[in-house]
């Protein structure tokens, strides 16, 4: 089936992903950020229910359910979840590739928050609207997850983030023992914008209960400071 899937959307025109699970297709989501999602009830390690559920809660994106359930209950229950269209096995071609013009044409562009998501201190920079970051000035070369992770907890800066709320909100997921995945990757994300990536002064870990981001820290802008204040100490001196 999945097989089939990728041919008659490519013969088409479109560029397919494939997941064989729910896992694996919310990496593909949060890798690829595709344009639609066609979506199995019955898949192993975490089903179609549950999925489409965690990829509401990351975006608009559309969803079309595709699956042999085609009980009226199942419907409901599927729309319900956020789908935008229920399709059941068997299907036709056209069909399906009709429904999925339709959902994507009715698909409305996310919308740009007023003023652009911007933080300079003046060694870090933040650039949500180009998605770039910047360091002394320097753009900084970062992975999409590693960049995903740093505008979400810029985003809630200041507030107390857990490894669960992250996993959820980053990656889709949130499973008590993945809390190791978002250790490692707020240590890449220190080791590349920290100045000191064992005395950090952005990305703060709350022990054994999350994380923060912190701007303007106090190191920094004290030695911002401290600069300002020498040319005024010298003239008071002259």
């Amino acid at each position: 089936m999945l097989r089939l899937l990728e041919q008659i959307f490519s013969r088409a025109g479109y560029q397919v992903q494939v997941a064989t699970n729910g896992r694996e297709g919310l990496c593909q989501f949060n890798d690829h950020q595709p344009d639609l999602v066609i979506l199995d009830v019955m898949m192993p390690i975490m089903d179609g229910w549950q999925t489409c559920s965690y990829i509401r809660r990351l975006a608009n994106t559309p969803i079309i359910m595709l699956t042999a359930l085609g009980w009226e209950d199942d419907v409901i229950r599927g729309l319900d979840s956020g789908a935008v269209d229920y399709v059941v096995k068997p299907f036709s071609s056209k069909v399906l590739l009709a429904r999925a013009k339709v959902a994507l044409r009715q698909a409305k562009p996310p919308s740009k928050p007023e003023k652009p998501a911007l933080y300079d201190d003046g060694y870090l920079t933040i650039d949500l609207d180009e998605h770039r970051v910047f360091v002394r000035g320097e753009p900084l070369r970062l992975t999409a997850t590693e960049y995903r992770l740093l505008a979400y907890l810029f985003q809630n800066a200041g507030k107390l983030l857990t490894p669960q709320q992250i996993l959820e909100n980053v990656w889709g997921w949130t499973r008590e023992d993945d809390g190791e995945c978002v250790r490692v990757y707020i240590w890449h994300l220190r080791r590349k914008l920290e100045q000191d990536p064992k005395n950090p002064q952005y990305l703060l870990t709350e022990h054994g209960t999350g994380y923060r981001f912190l701007k303007n820290p106090p190191q920094e802008q004290a030695r911002r400071n401290s600069l300002i204040e020498r040319p005024l100490l010298l003239q008071a001196a002259l």
